[in-house]
């Protein structure tokens, strides 16, 4: 209705009568029209699910499909359940009856006078308990005992028994006395085997299939309810559709196909569609123009279209393809390839062409670009990664191969090889070649050239700037520096080449050559930029490897210089020793071998902890001093601590002059005594000895550990070891046992491994342990000292006990002077006579109650007289009128060399003669 009132309660103006029909005869116009576009969509969604429109169809496909899969559903569960009810009462039979079989007492029920009275109650008491519809005993006739009406006991049973008699279970599914059922039949075995009885037990049919037909209920409810969810599911999807096809049939679908079609032939992209067999279905507009397709283009065989091989072949083939780029007359085409039977749909392929020259030129710069920036990037981290000349070159050269030429080569001055600053007029070797091949007719590594002032490396090495040469075939000048090789170049292939001097500064250390062969295109401009910029970098790890190579050369120098150069003449021990320095510096390892008084020999391996000049220099200085400490001819311990004191002397200077300190120095020091067959040795921080016994057993001594070198305040202890002749004594330094990878005990187990399968002699020793414990590249200097034990035995010693009287002196020397004749050195008797006379007569006189003399026959004659007292002679010059003094001079004037040596018990006071 039409309200007249207005808001403030006051009476509206009133309308006129026409005016108010007209509003009524309008809002009836609105609701009819309302309605009619109620039933008008409702129209058409009937219209649509009634099969006319493409929704329609797939409503009542969907419809029909799930329909028919609830249907399969329900009868498979049913067939399911029924089946597994049936395998149930077959196993429950069994069970049933082989329980019943075998329980205590059924054997002499069977033979009992009457069976049925003792196994009916039995028998039903069971069925009762297990649910099954009977239990029948009988006998081997069939004849039953039991039945669950007794009207049949005493009958023939229904079934097959013949199995069971012979001792095995049978199931069946029969029509019995009480209907159809399920039964087993198990026989009743006597101990010895004999079957006694059958017992049968079985469930009807009816009981069999009650629990699927009590299930069939739910499941058709079950199945109702999802055909009614799937049917809802599907007039949605189709609700969908229709919106989506705007109710159209197929008629309306074919001309939006057509529709389509002619949007297809108006894109800016080939598109081709081939059948299985070859022939092109489709070709639009675009594809057209792009191939240059005849007008009768459809329907003929790809591969008779006159197009490129590859992309004849590639579009009958039908394989798949991503953006794959062929040469179409002057385009470059990226053709992409689809199989069109992926969702069903028919056999064949679909191919889409866009036209990329443009783009691949703008791609081609690009990845140009991108791929000289990696090299770039390569070269700063991959070359320079050691400080080696001839390795820097190396990976100059491998690494431009083959991402920039075909064959780099690397020729350096000899002096740069050396650590040297170059010459102008000095020769070039060639330090480093790599190419896609090996046998190439280039300059092989290591050959000396030197080139001449028309080749393209002469004039880089003379105005020091890169040369390009694009055509070597019409290069005269390159062609002068070999003209035999140069033939032999420009045969094999290789057309073009860059020459790029190595600049360093000011310094020039080389030329590098790159050479190209399997790349048509010569070098050009852009790539003579590359190449100097990738040797400008080089060229700085080159010469800081040559700077390296310098200092490490001079290190080398100066610590070889300190080392001994060769080993002193001694027959107590027979040597061979190995030095190597580290790859990373010299280091401060030193031995030595030094013969003493009484042909004793010293043995001594140290090591400062370190590298460069300073460890170096501090070694000489400790190996110096270990050679004036051992003329004093003092035993291991002592001489450790005077060591020690001048280390620590040494870290007071340097710590003055704010240098380092060489705290950390370490030391082990031995003396073998070849007459007693005893070795005395002591060590500071350094690591034990080795010890091989002519048996070929290994073992490392227990050697007490002093602290290292510098520390004080600590006393060594020696340790004395008894050698059998053939020993072999193994003295290194800790690089030979520490690495970064395991710890010194690791390092020593190694070591006894090798020395077990080392052969007998020193030097077959040394190769052994090198080859079985030497890295690829040491990180610390390695001393090897192997030391093999001779023994003096008593044919060539002579001791005498010396009464304390001077009247003894005269047979003493008659004894000597037998002895020498034994030995057949009767031409020395005089002056040893001479020598033994004075030292004797000083001993007794001097020297105590206990005198001894010994003469030991080595590569000279030695005489040693031993007494009880600890002082000391000295040679002095003896006035005109003095009557005394002039025996210890006469002695340095007989002797070689003469000296004296302390003992726990006293002195020696020794002198050597050369033997003839």
């Amino acid at each position: 209705m039409v309200r007249l009132m207005g808001r403030s309660g006051e009476r509206s103006p009133r309308r006129p009568r026409g005016s108010l029909a007209r509003v009524r005869r309008d809002a009836d116009r609105s609701r009819r029209g309302a309605g009619a576009g109620r039933r008008g969509r409702a129209a058409a969604l009937r219209s649509a699910l009634s099969g006319r429109s493409v929704a329609g169809q797939v409503f009542a496909m969907n419809v029909f499909i799930v329909l028919l899969l609830v249907v399969a559903a329900a009868v498979a569960l049913v067939l399911q359940v029924r089946h597994d009810s049936e395998v149930e009462a077959r196993n429950r039979s069994v069970a049933v009856a082989a329980t019943f079989a075998d329980s205590p007492g059924i054997r002499e029920a069977l033979r009992s006078p009457d069976p049925t009275a003792v196994l009916q109650p039995r028998a039903e008491a069971a069925r009762r308990a297990t649910g099954v519809d009977f239990i029948v005993v009988m006998n081997t006739d069939g004849i039953r005992y039991t039945h669950p009406k007794a009207d049949r006991i005493g009958k023939q049973f229904v079934g097959n028994i013949a199995p069971a008699l012979a001792g095995e279970t049978v199931t069946e599914e029969i029509e019995g006395t009480i209907g159809p059922l399920v039964q087993a039949v198990v026989p009743v075995e006597a101990p010895d085997g004999e079957v006694v009885g059958l017992v049968s037990a079985g469930i009807t049919t009816e009981n069999v299939g009650g629990a699927a037909d009590r299930q069939l209920p739910l499941v058709l409810i079950v199945a109702g309810v999802g055909l009614a969810l799937a049917t809802a599911g599907t007039a949605l999807v189709s609700r969908r559709l229709l919106r989506q096809t705007h109710g159209l049939g197929p008629h309306e679908m074919t001309r939006m196909y057509e529709h389509h079609d002619a949007v297809l032939h108006s894109v800016r992209e080939g598109v081709l569609i081939a059948g299985p067999d070859g022939r092109l279905l489709l070709a639009n507009d675009e594809a057209q123009r792009l191939l240059d397709l005849p007008a009768d283009a459809e329907g003929r065989y790809v591969l008779d279209l006159g197009l490129p091989d590859d992309t004849a072949e590639l579009l009958a083939s039908g394989r798949v393809a991503t953006d794959e780029v062929h040469l179409v007359k002057d385009r470059l085409l990226a053709v992409n390839q689809r199989p069109t039977d992926v969702r069903g749909g028919p056999a064949g392929s679909v191919a889409t062409l866009r036209d990329s020259t443009e783009l691949r030129a703008l791609s081609g710069r690009a990845e140009t670009a991108r791929e000289r920036l990696d090299i770039l990037y390569a070269a700063g981290v991959g070359i320079g990664t050691s400080l080696d000349v001839t390795r820097t070159a190396e990976e100059l050269a491998e690494l431009a191969v083959p991402r920039f030429a075909d064959y780099v080569s690397v020729d350096l001055f000899d002096a740069v090889l050396a650590g040297g600053q170059p010459g102008s007029a000095a020769r070039l070797s060639r330090a480093a070649l790599s190419g896609i091949r090996e046998e190439v007719p280039l300059y092989p590594v290591g050959r000396q050239i030197r080139f001449v002032a028309s080749s393209p490396q002469g004039r880089s090495l003379e105005t020091g700037r890169p040369v390009l040469e694009p055509r070597l075939d019409e290069a005269p000048g390159w062609q002068a520096q070999d003209l035999e090789r140069s033939a032999q170049v420009v045969a094999y292939g290789v057309h073009s080449l860059i020459t790029v001097p190595l600049r360093a500064g000011s310094l020039v250390l080389g030329v590098v050559s790159f050479w190209r062969s399997v790349k048509p295109e010569p070098f050009d401009e852009d790539e003579l930029a590359l190449a100097e910029e990738l040797v400008a970098r080089a060229a700085v790890s080159i010469d800081n490897a040559r700077r390296y190579t310098r200092e490490h050369s001079m290190a080398v120098t100066l610590q070889r210089s300190l080392l001994p150069r060769r080993m002193p003449e001694q027959n107590a021990l027979d040597i061979a020793y190995r030095y190597l320095p580290a790859q990373a510096g010299v280091g401060g390892d030193w031995f030595d071998v030094l013969p003493l008084s009484g042909a004793r020999v010293a043995l001594v391996v140290g090591d400062v902890v370190g590298h460069g000049l300073h460890a170096a220099a501090t070694m000489g200085r400790l190996r110096t001093a270990v050679h004036n400490f051992t003329s004093l001819d003092l035993p291991p311990d002592e001489l450790l601590g005077l060591l020690d004191e001048l280390v620590g002397r040494i870290d007071q200077d340097e710590a003055a002059d704010d240098s380092a300190p060489v705290t950390g120095a370490t030391c082990l020091y031995a003396i073998y005594d070849p007459v007693a067959g005893v070795c005395v040795m002591a060590r500071a921080g350094h690591p034990p000895p080795a010890l091989i016994r002519p048996d070929g057993t290994v073992e490392f001594p227990e050697v007490p550990a002093g602290p290292p070198l510098g520390l004080g305040g600590l006393p060594f202890e020696t340790t004395e070891l008894h050698l059998a002749e053939g020993s072999r004594l193994v003295l290194y330094t800790d690089g030979l046992v520490e690495t970064r990878e395991h710890d010194i005990d690791v390092g020593l187990e190694h070591l006894r491994q090798a020395l077990e399968t080392a052969g007998e002699s020193p030097e077959e020793t040394c190769r052994t342990v090198l080859d079985a414990r030497l890295p690829d590249r040491p990180g610390d200097d390695i001393a090897l000292l192997v030391a093999r034990t001779h023994a003096l035995g008593p044919d060539r010693v002579a001791e005498w006990q010396v009464p304390n009287d001077p009247a003894a002196v005269g047979e003493i020397r008659s004894q000597v002077s037998r002895r020498l004749a034994e030995w057949g050195l009767d031409e020395l008797a005089f002056t040893t006579e001479l020598i033994l006379s004075e030292l004797v007569t000083n001993a007794i006189r001097y020297g105590g109650e206990t005198v001894q003399v010994r003469v030991v026959r080595d590569r000279s004659l030695i005489c040693e007289v031993f007494d009880s007292s600890s002082t000391s002679p000295h040679l002095r010059y003896a006035a005109m009128t003095d009557e005394g003094g002039r025996g210890l001079f006469l002695v340095a004037q007989l002797a070689e060399r003469w000296g004296t040596r302390y003992t726990p018990a006293g002195k020696v006071i020794w002198a050597e003669q050369p033997a003839p």
